[in-house]
């Protein structure tokens, strides 16, 4: 079958494409990222902060430093989950760190189990709890729900109070000081930074793993529009429960760590509404909602740059560093809308656009 410009109709493809070849290309398709692909920037990443442990290893007070900044990058990424892929701003964290905190502690002391297995039921209960507190509450929507979260941390202040045979109450609980690597109980500071850093490491592969998964882009399509989400066959409130599972289970194994690190705490600590609640989510903020490397990036800024004032300033005049750190906050705020993460893509996409090609 020819044809009227005398080519036949039974041509081979091979030969369809050749004939396409001298006609104007066309740009293929974007490749899809997926985790394999960008798990090598993600060690590249991981690889540099242990090079930075080392540089320091001597540098005890950096030490400490670097061990808080990675604790809550850790613990920003897991608030990430769900408060930046599913757009639920969440100021309740602080309990599931608390849960995952005592639930560690309590298993050391009483029953003998060592940290390393007792974080393993730390992390469900945390999970366990924050399904049993989020599922009515995912009803409410914006500045509502975000309310409802910050009243779990009042709620739970008192609880922890009044439960001393699990909290101590107002005494608070201590850890005996027991060396031991069975014990997570290290004499020097380098052993704890790397600890942190490990924690880090378990965080950010979880929040790349789940941003490439379907998970993940149900939380997002949640988060841009969640009638959309509903009407295109997502189960919205199963959706978000395991996103906020996930997010508390991590967030638990970051308190259990953080408890035996400090190994002496009391409600009040553990649930203070700006050091834990707010402060996993003004990382994020700072460092770029819904971005996989934001929360780390936030947390290596706002944490050295809080030590670093209160070193400074702290004792020259009483609250200066909270000042200054505040001033600091409100200009990445104000002028830097998309983080540290968002505003760095911003000026690359400028950048590469005014290069002739």
């Amino acid at each position: 079958m020819i044809n009227p410009d005398g080519a036949s109709a039974f041509a081979p493809a091979s030969s369809a494409g050749a004939a396409d070849r001298t006609g104007p290309r066309t740009r293929s398709a974007p490749r899809v990222k997926t985790f394999a692909s960008e798990l090598p920037r993600a060690l590249l990443v991981l690889g540099l902060l242990s090079g930075l442990v080392y540089l320091y290893s001597g540098d005890t007070f950096t030490l400490n430093t670097l061990a808080a900044a990675f604790l809550f990058a850790g613990l920003s990424s897991a608030w990430n989950i769900i408060g930046g892929f599913g757009g639920q701003f969440s100021l309740g964290h602080s309990v599931f760190f608390a849960v995952g905190a005592y639930t560690t502690a309590n298993l050391y002391l009483k029953a003998g189990i060592s940290p390393w297995i007792a974080l393993a039921p730390a992390a469900l209960l945390a999970a366990l709890v924050a399904c049993l507190l989020s599922w009515p509450v995912f009803r409410l929507r914006g500045p509502f729900f975000a309310i409802a979260t910050m009243a779990f941390t009042e709620v739970a202040l008192a609880l922890g109070n009044y439960m001393e045979s699990i909290t101590g109450g107002t005494r608070g609980m201590s850890i005996p000081f027991r060396l031991g690597f069975a014990n997570m109980i290290f004499r020097d500071r380098l052993s704890y930074a790397l600890l942190m850093l490990g924690f880090a490491a378990l965080c950010l592969l979880v929040v790349l793993a789940v941003h490439r998964s379907r998970l993940g882009y149900y939380l997002q399509a949640v988060r841009d529009n969640e009638q959309a989400a509903r009407a295109a066959g997502i189960s919205v409130l199963r959706v978000k429960l395991m996103g906020m599972a996930l997010s508390a289970a991590l967030t638990g194994i970051g308190g259990g760590l953080f408890f035996m690190q400090v190994r002496v705490a009391d409600p009040a600590a553990l649930l203070s509404l700006f050091e834990f609640g707010v402060k996993f989510a003004l990382i994020a903020l700072i460092g770029g909602l819904g971005t996989i490397y934001g929360p780390l990036l936030g947390a290596l800024v706002v944490i050295p740059l809080e030590s670093w004032l209160r070193a400074e300033l702290g004792g020259i005049v009483p609250g200066a560093n909270l000042i200054v750190l505040s001033l600091c906050l409100i200009l990445a705020a104000l002028f830097m809308k998309h983080g540290i993460v968002g505003s760095l893509q911003r000026l690359f996409t400028i950048a590469t656009r005014r290069i002739p090609r």
